[in-house]
């Protein structure tokens, strides 16, 4: 059973959103808040799998309240709802730890198979998406860490990868899909299946999202730069 939280300050959405996801064998309604705060507060009482979060809510806005959540080393994952697919507030919630996002006239089965999917440690974000939200909005948020010269995995996120790890990382932060990879570099599909997921291993990457972000950060890739 899934157990899913709904963060919105609309209480028809709320509604709409409850009766979707009790008419489901396999989720339940954790609880409900109008607002971040309530949210957080409701997060660290129950713990649910999924919360379902609004960008923008009275008092304490969505991204922040998806910031502290990750920040509590929770294992709830939180999916992003918004009104466009490629806005900055989309872009500020990956950046936040969000899991993904889904727009809010996003059919019925394409939230719950969201839902699922992020319950399961999947990434409900098209690589290729990640990468122009970044593109996009990188330069509107404060700058990373600054890289060390010289190469870049001198930086001390990336020292636990391999050569290869590295070349993975690089190619997930470039928007690639695993069989676009499997492709350009030679290797069976199930191989790149298995670095992907020792690269997030090792870097503490939550999700492909957040292994896009590092690349990003660490200077792997740049913006506007394939």
């Amino acid at each position: 059973m899934t157990t899913v939280l709904i963060a919105d300050d609309q209480p028809m959405q709320r509604f709409g959103f409850r009766m979707l996801l009790e008419s489901q064998a396999d989720m339940s309604v954790a609880g409900e808040a109008g607002d971040g705060i309530e949210a957080v507060r409701l997060v660290d009482r129950h713990r649910p799998d999924v919360v379902l979060m609004d960008i923008r809510m009275p008092g304490l806005d969505g991204i922040e309240a998806t910031r502290r959540v990750i920040a509590a080393g929770a294992a709830t994952r939180v999916l992003i709802v918004t009104t466009f697919d490629l806005d900055e507030y989309a872009y500020e919630g990956l950046r936040a730890g969000a899991s993904g996002f889904l727009v809010k006239d996003a059919q019925p089965e394409e939230l719950l198979a969201g839902i699922r999917a992020v319950a399961a440690g999947d990434a409900v974000v098209a690589p290729s998406l990640t990468r122009r939200l970044l593109d996009t909005y990188l330069h509107r948020l404060p700058p990373a860490p600054a890289v060390p010269a010289g190469p870049a995995k001198a930086d001390p996120r990336l020292s636990p990868l391999t050569e290869r790890e590295l070349e993975i990382l690089t190619a997930v932060a470039r928007g690639w899909t695993n069989t676009e990879i499997a492709g350009r570099l030679h290797l069976a599909e199930s191989t790149v299946k298995t670095h992907v997921s020792r690269v997030l291993a090792k870097t503490g990457s939550r999700d492909r999202i957040q292994a896009v972000i590092l690349g990003y950060d660490t200077g792997l890739v740049a913006a506007d730069r394939q």
